[in-house]
């Protein structure tokens, strides 16, 4: 044997059942589907072919793509839907392998530019009264001298700084005033060392949103260069996610909040280089007033609708409207105008003319690849232009320029195949691979769908959903997470069960996201009632949480702009988007949701499904073939007499 082949062994040498790995680590579980996964991951590196796999929870898909890709000798990016996700691959998983490479294993990771400190900002900061407040000033203490020897710069290394710090916006990194190559920190920049680090590595971790970031950058002719250095490769994990976040990078989004900014920084930046003039106020005041006015009329209370008869709204607001846009151009203009204008002028210059690009491709454009939109939330008011099918974007800007891209997720399949997600991507020819979960389902987990309740689109079934789910948390004894598709039904049920139960319970809106995890993890028999943002990447595994509860079938709500503009387009091609883009979505939904619960080998649970069309309807067949052999019943003593194993 060659020395050449002494320090390249296979996927299959690692992870069989004598292999490498089994010799690491003593707790070593030999999982064949890990093996496969390994193996097919090695092949389509090899051969440059793109590949699907759904590998089942437990079945350690992580180790089973960074293994090959180490081994492959390219530079690949791998792409993870969550921050957590990212984090323990490079924490965790890279330290563990790197404990038994011989050679150093040359790993980076990249986060948007907001998570990272910007030096010069803090230098500013310490001069210039910026800061608000004794909460701010505490804040910004905690930041400076966390600064001075940080070699990463990002702030999740920072466990003291509050999730709600006010003070880290005023010092983060984001380009809004980042003058670049001109800056005097710029060769001990935070962003530049990232930048000089994935230039280093072999594998480069990244989160969806910074890859499709960068890859609707390197589309731009304005833009010299990406985010991310060339790579022959990309693994995502969490791929179910991709069609959404694609959707948001190669649409155009506006808000209120980002005119506001642009005032904002043009004030500060006048005030600390010296050229505030009275005129200059005068002009920022009235982009201000205009700004409040024009986003006005587009009403009040949260929600998403659609931004139909987009011509007409131009033609009733004209004057407004080419005022705002007037507005922008006097502030441009004016900032051109500067004699020995400072560095920090031409990111807001750039700023300017981002902003008047996109409010009149809002208002005017006629392209019908895109959905138009607003959304409200709280004081904001977002304008957005989404595409309505990302495939052929994604087939001619992702698949048909990387060598290999391997899309893996626990919930990729529908009814046993990949066709769903093939198509809403754009992907063609990709070889594919269904792993099976490494845990015993009929054994551990039981699926309870209560046959007596009425349709959810009943107004009785809030009643008798709320004392369905009294009567499971006695058996299960709290320990669950009730999740549901809308806040109204969370509320409502919520209300209902709080007050008829003895266990603590926790409401999704009363608390950060971090903070009622960790309250729920730490609290016995303890019930969280959330919606779709704890459907998924969520962890408890043990007894903790012994039950997880959905109200009803995930379907995405018919009259969202941008289901509505999909299911018009399906439609309008001859197909039927019910089977065709409703059904798989939701199957996928409710297979994320279900993954709560079953996390170890140790962990049993009962599923329960109040939505019984499940049972009724022959769309419900679909479901079940999705979801894993869970043992199944519609009895309620079914139920107490799993929980009282």
């Amino acid at each position: 044997m060659t020395t050449q082949a002494k320090a390249a062994p296979t996927a299959k040498q690692f992870f069989s059942r004598h292999g490498t790995l089994s010799k690491w680590h003593p707790q070593y579980e030999y999982r064949p589907g890990q093996v496969e996964m390994a193996e097919a991951v090695e092949a389509a590196l090899a051969g440059k072919r793109h590949l699907v796999v759904e590998a089942g929870t437990g079945t350690g898909k992580t180790l089973a793509y960074l293994v090959p890709a180490i081994l492959s000798g390219k530079r690949i990016v791998v792409s993870t839907g969550t921050k957590n996700l990212q984090e323990q691959l490079f924490f965790k998983d890279v330290p563990f392998l790197q404990q038994h490479f011989a050679r150093p294993l040359r790993v980076s990771y990249m986060k948007g530019r907001s998570n990272y400190a910007c030096r010069q900002k803090i230098y500013d900061a310490e001069r210039e009264p910026i800061l608000s407040g004794l909460e701010e000033v505490a804040d910004f203490e905690i930041i400076r001298e966390w600064e001075k020897h940080t070699e990463i710069g990002d702030r999740a290394e920072i466990r003291k700084l509050p999730e709600a710090s006010t003070a880290w916006a005023k010092v983060d990194a984001r380009r809004e005033l980042c003058t670049g190559t001109k800056c005097p920190q710029f060769e001990r920049c935070f962003i530049t060392l990232m930048h000089q680090r994935a230039q280093e590595s072999d594998i480069i971790i990244v989160n969806h949103h910074l890859f499709f970031a960068d890859l609707a950058i390197k589309g731009n002719e304005d833009v010299e260069m990406g985010i991310l250095p060339e790579y022959h490769a990309v693994v995502f994990d969490e791929a179910h996610e991709l069609e959404d976040v694609a959707g948001q990078y190669f649409g155009v989004a506006l808000s209120n909040y980002r005119f506001q900014e642009l005032r904002r920084d043009i004030a500060a930046v006048a005030r600390q280089k010296k050229f505030g003039t009275a005129e200059l106020d005068r002009i920022l005041d009235r982009l201000d007033d205009l700004t409040v006015r024009f986003f006005a009329l587009f009403g009040a209370g949260d929600g998403r609708v659609g931004f139909s008869g987009r011509a007409a709204f131009v033609e009733r607001h004209q004057e407004l409207y080419q005022d705002l846009l007037a507005g922008l151009e006097l502030t441009g203009s004016h900032l051109k105008t500067l004699s020995q204008p400072p560095e920090e002028v031409q990111p807001l210059l750039r700023r300017t003319k981002e902003l008047a690009g996109a409010l009149q491709f809002l208002l005017e454009s006629d392209d019908p690849a895109y959905v138009y939109w607003i959304e409200r939330r709280g004081r904001g008011c977002f304008l957005q232009a989404t595409p309505i099918d990302v495939s052929g974007i994604l087939a001619e800007r992702l698949f048909d320029q990387v060598n290999t891209v391997v899309l893996t997720s626990a919930t990729l399949a529908v009814g046993g195949t990949f066709e769903f997600i093939e198509r809403r991507l754009g992907l063609r020819g990709a070889r594919t691979l269904i792993v099976p979960g490494h845990f015993d389902y009929p054994t551990q987990a039981l699926l309870y769908v209560p046959p007596h309740l009425p349709d959810p689109r009943d107004q009785a079934f809030v009643r008798f959903a709320a004392d369905e789910v009294i009567r499971i948390l006695q058996h299960s004894r709290g320990r669950a997470f009730v999740l549901f598709t809308s806040y109204q039904q969370m509320r409502l049920i919520h209300d209902r069960v709080s007050l008829a139960v003895d266990f603590p319970t926790l409401l999704q809106g009363t608390g950060p996201r971090s903070a009622l995890l960790e309250e729920f993890r730490s609290t016995p028999h303890c019930v969280l009632f959330a919606t779709s943002s704890f459907w998924q990447g969520v962890d408890v595994p043990g007894e903790q949480l012994s039950c997880v509860i959905i109200d009803r079938l995930p379907f995405a709500v018919p009259s969202d702009p941008v289901v509505e503009a999909r299911i018009r387009n399906i439609r309008s091609e001859g197909g039927n988007p019910f089977y065709e883009y409703q059904i798989p979505q939701a199957a996928i939904a409710l297979k994320q949701g279900f993954g709560r619960l079953i996390r170890s080998r140790t962990d049993r649970g009962v599923l329960v499904l109040l939505d019984n069309r499940v049972t009724r309807q022959r769309y419900g067949q679909v479901f079940f073939d999705s979801l894993p052999n869970y043992r199944f019943t519609t009895d309620i003593r079914e139920v107490e007499s799993f929980f009282n194993v």
